[in-house]
C-alpha cells in the first residue's frame, strides 16, 4: 500500500538491531484516519471471507483491530500477557517471544470470548519473526475456531516470519513489505 509505506518513508526512523520506530503515527500515538484506510484494504482482501471476530494481541495491534472490526462490523478480541482478577473461568494460553521486548510472555485469550463457530481474522501492526502471529494462530487452533487469514500493517520480509508462516497455509496480507532495512535506509518489495 503505496499510502503507508509513504507515510513510513516520511514519519518513521530507523534505528540499530533491525527497529522500525513508527510510534508517532501507528503504535503510540495513532493516525486513525490511517488506520481506516487500513482497514479498508483489509476488508477488501477478506470481505468474503465471512468473518466475525477479530483477534490482535496486546498493545500495539489494539487500534488497529478496533478500527478494522468497524469496518467488517464485529468485535475485537485481544490476547493478554497477563491474567488479571477480572478474568474468571478457562481460558487458552500460549507463549510468545517478543522481538521488541525481548522477552516471553504467556498469553491468554478467555475461552467464553473465542468459540469453535468463529471465523477470526488476525490484526497485527508488524510482522518480523512471527511468534506473536504464530501464538494468535495457537489460539485459534485451541478453540476450534477458523481461521481466515492476517491482516499485518508493516512485515519485515527480510527476518523470517512471513515466509514460515506463508509456508504453513496462513494467507498473511500485508500492507507494507520492507525488503531491507539498515541505520540510514529503508527498501520496499516490489
Amino acid at each position: 500500500m503505496r499510502l503507508l509505506e509513504e507515510r513510513i518513508l516520511r514519519d518513521g526512523k530507523v534505528r540499530p538491531g533491525g527497529i522500525l520506530k513508527v510510534d508517532g503515527f501507528l503504535n503510540h500515538q495513532m493516525d486513525v484516519t490511517l488506520f481506516a484506510q487500513l482497514a479498508d484494504e483489509w476488508y477488501d482482501a477478506f470481505r468474503n471471507d465471512g468473518v466475525n471476530k477479530i483477534l490482535t494481541i496486546e498493545a500495539s495491534g489494539i487500534g488497529l483491530a478496533c478500527i478494522a472490526a468497524q469496518r467488517f462490523g464485529c468485535p475485537v478480541l485481544f490476547a493478554k500477557k497477563t491474567k488479571t482478577k477480572n478474568i474468571d473461568g478457562s481460558v487458552y494460553t500460549t507463549l510468545v517471544q517478543s522481538f521488541t521486548h525481548g522477552r516471553i510472555y504467556d498469553v491468554i485469550v478467555a475461552k467464553e470470548y473465542l468459540r469453535s463457530t468463529d471465523r477470526v481474522l488476525l490484526i497485527d501492526d508488524f510482522l518480523a519473526n512471527g511468534a506473536a502471529l504464530e501464538g494468535l494462530c495457537d489460539l485459534v487452533r485451541q478453540a476450534g475456531a477458523t481461521l481466515v487469514g492476517a491482516g499485518i500493517a508493516v512485515e519485515k520480509c527480510f527476518q523470517p516470519g512471513g515466509e514460515r508462516l506463508r509456508a504453513q497455509g496462513l494467507r498473511i496480507e500485508s500492507l507494507a513489505r520492507i525488503k531491507s532495512m539498515s541505520d540510514d535506509s529503508l527498501e520496499f518489495m516490489d
